[in-house]
């Protein structure tokens, strides 16, 4: 029913931002999902996951901590708790929120996060976003193309991996469901995801120089 004469339509309610649940919710809303061990977190992550809201018109952006990441090394990867609250340091608790989502589901593969995720929320839209130089790794991960078939991926510039990125074997793979930014959500789910690149400036920030810049202090501290 319109609303009387003279008096405005009362105004759509703004998402409800809470920290993700083990056992999920009904919120609905849109929301992008950047994964990592963010061993730390930095600057060039907030980046990131502002720069993919913006462009796709996002609610939230979930930093999804890795309680550890297959493809990635055991030694010189920090306990989980230190990375998760390197996470949160960067994020604001409404807009972008620190997540240990798949410590507490027990899960560390993306597609299998994935699929858990969209049964706890089913009201929810997601969006995988990674940097450029993941998307040049994406055929390493396990069942990578269901992922892409599945979920919408947006791709941010990352110094040095970009054209080498788009010219890789995933980014040839899903030539023809590349889209605009923009178009990311608009259209309804069709039979496979569309994915995008994600005009935004390259961050220099890098975890591992932040790793090594602080090896370099502490031994140079150790010498004196």
């Amino acid at each position: 029913m319109p609303p009387p004469a003279g008096r405005a339509a009362p105004a759509t309610p703004p998402p409800t931002h809470r920290r993700p649940g083990r056992w999920g919710d009904g919120r609905q809303v849109r929301i992008g999902l950047l994964g990592g061990s963010f061993n730390p977190a930095h600057p060039g992550h907030r980046h990131v996951a502002d720069a993919a809201r913006r462009a796709l018109r996002l609610d939230e952006v979930w930093l999804l901590v890795s309680p550890g990441n297959p493809l990635k090394p055991v030694r010189g990867m920090a306990p989980f708790a230190e990375r998760l609250d390197s996470a949160r340091r960067i994020a604001d608790g409404r807009r972008v929120i620190a997540a240990d989502v798949e410590r507490r589901l027990g899960l560390r593969e993306t597609e299998r996060t994935l699929s858990r995720l969209r049964r706890l929320f089913p009201r929810a839209r997601f969006v995988w976003i990674m940097g450029a130089d993941n998307l040049a790794q994406l055929p390493r991960w396990r069942r990578w193309r269901r992922l892409a078939r599945r979920t919408p991926i947006a791709v941010l510039p990352r110094p040095g991996s970009t054209r080498r990125a788009l010219h890789g074997a995933a980014a040839t793979a899903l030539r023809r469901h590349r889209r605009r930014c923009g178009a990311l959500l608009a259209a309804p789910r069709g039979p496979h995801a569309p994915w995008c690149l994600v005009h935004a400036r390259e961050h220099p920030a890098s975890a591992t120089a932040i790793r090594e810049a602080r090896a370099t202090a502490a031994r140079d501290a150790a010498s004196t």
